[in-house]
């Protein structure tokens, strides 16, 4: 409701009219030891994200841990967020084929297109794609196109998300896109530079660098891109938007940044659900736009000077562009932009960058915790974001035995990776992961292993 404030007059004239001296009078049913409650014994304040916490907490069916990253994270979503996204002019709306009818939709996609650019420091973006798994596979196709598909070789490392590397083999099967695959330092699980350099060629259209890699370790980009680019070869970052805020964006890279930038959006107020919807994002250099998958709106102004918008650039197979067009995807995933846009908006740039800060110290907090423990071992000696590897030496399956403790304990790369071991676990901390938890997850590995000695 809204709040319409009164004054002295305004209470008084009110009062009068119904017949009260004052609002003591007004409110005489309230029990006089209620009123004279001392206000100290209320609690202090608490923000909205403990709020949410505490009343979960107290529900003992959602007491449920989870540690799970592996392209999908759990970070807070300010009420607000979903409350605005589903207003019915944003949860109902279709594809705006014409600009002029849809204003406000049109907007807010150049609202998204303004934040995820100045986030990956790039300078123009699309109004989003499918997921992030299709973005990066049609950030190959963008790159070969650069390259008037005269070079055709794109190299990936093995430290990307392996279901990726199945949409990218699937979108490109019937391509003539060839895939070199390089290999990881098996120390740091960064990418190995001998392989990198070697597998540069003249036919190389471009190079794909995660970052954090899938492993979580955070690669030397700058030296990456500067041999990529002396090779005449594209550099597609696929990011982490959230790490973006703490770690150097794909725009700042090496001397020139990364080319091409794109991702999984769903950190970005979007909640874990089983696998989507979720929604991909693509960045890039102006030189490299009209390549660019996906529509583009522009702001400008109409013969009164009123600022509006409009699609500049819609390259989609069912517009004019036809056979010509960059992408068959013709999904934008419009509502999880509308969502996304909010949440950066709503958060800021300082808000992000807390998220980021606070992810990482709960992940750094968290591997020393589980390292002090014997029988654990850290696999990855390098720099991360959220993400860290362990592998636990245990004849248990540590993952199922930490659901008796009510807790989604990580990601087991054996499953993906073959040259893993059982209870080889990539783990995963974000700001919603309290001492608390960390200090639970602790005992129950403590409580797991001990078991197997007694």
């Amino acid at each position: 409701m809204p709040f319409i404030p009164h004054s002295q007059e305004d209470k008084k004239t009110m009062l009068a009219s119904i017949g009260v001296k004052n609002i003591e009078e007004l409110f005489d049913e309230i029990p006089a030891t209620l009123k004279e409650m001392d206000i100290n014994i209320l609690p202090e304040q608490i923000s909205e994200q403990e709020l949410v916490r505490l009343m979960t907490q107290r529900q003992p069916s959602s007491n449920d841990l989870c540690f799970i990253g592996a392209g999908a994270y759990s970070h807070y979503i300010p009420a607000a967020v979903w409350e605005l996204t589903r207003r019915g002019e944003f949860y109902t709306a279709y594809t705006p084929y014409q600009a002029e009818a849809s204003q406000g939709g049109l907007q807010v996609i150049y609202e998204f297109q303004t934040a995820i650019a100045e986030l990956m420091a790039m300078e123009a973006s699309n109004a989003s794609l499918y997921d992030g798994a299709t973005a990066l596979a049609e950030a190959i196709f963008m790159a070969v196109r650069v390259h008037r598909s005269k070079k055709t070789q794109i190299i990936i490392p093995g430290n990307i998300h392996p279901k990726y590397l199945e949409v990218i083999k699937t979108a490109l099967k019937y391509q003539n896109i060839q895939l070199n695959n390089i290999s990881y330092e098996k120390n740091t699980g960064k990418i190995d530079l001998n392989s990198y350099k070697q597998a540069l060629s003249s036919n190389t259209a471009a190079v794909v660098i995660a970052q954090p890699n899938f492993f979580g370790s955070i690669e030397d980009t700058d030296q990456l891109v500067n041999l990529a680019h002396d090779n005449n070869s594209l550099v597609i970052a696929q990011v982490n938007p959230i790490a973006m805020s703490l770690i150097q964006p794909p725009g700042l890279w090496g001397n020139n940044g990364a080319d091409i930038s794109c991702g999984e959006g769903q950190p970005l107020g979007i909640p874990l659900a089983m696998g989507g919807p979720y929604f991909g994002f693509m960045c890039t250099k102006m030189k490299h736009i009209r390549q660019m998958p996906g529509r583009i709106v522009g702001k400008t102004k109409d013969n009164k000077g009123t600022n509006c918008y409009t699609l500049t650039l819609q390259t989609r197979e069912q517009h004019i562009r036809r056979a010509k067009a960059t992408s068959n995807i013709c999904t934008n995933q419009g509502l999880m932009v509308t969502a996304a846009t909010i949440f950066m908006t709503l958060l800021g740039t300082k808000g992000m960058l807390n998220i980021a800060k606070q992810s990482h110290a709960n992940a750094l907090t968290l591997q020393q915790e589980l390292c002090s423990i014997p029988n654990t071992r850290l696999v990855f000696d390098a720099p991360f974001f959220n993400e860290f590897v362990l592998e636990f030496n245990s004849k248990t399956n540590i993952l199922d035995a930490l659901q008796d403790f009510n807790i989604q304990g990580g990601f087991d790369l054996s499953n993906t990776h073959i040259d893993f071991p059982n209870n080889t676990i990539l783990i995963c901390a974000t700001e919603q992961n309290i001492s608390t938890d960390i200090t639970r997850y602790q005992q129950a590995i403590t409580s797991i292993l001990q078991r197997e000695t007694a």
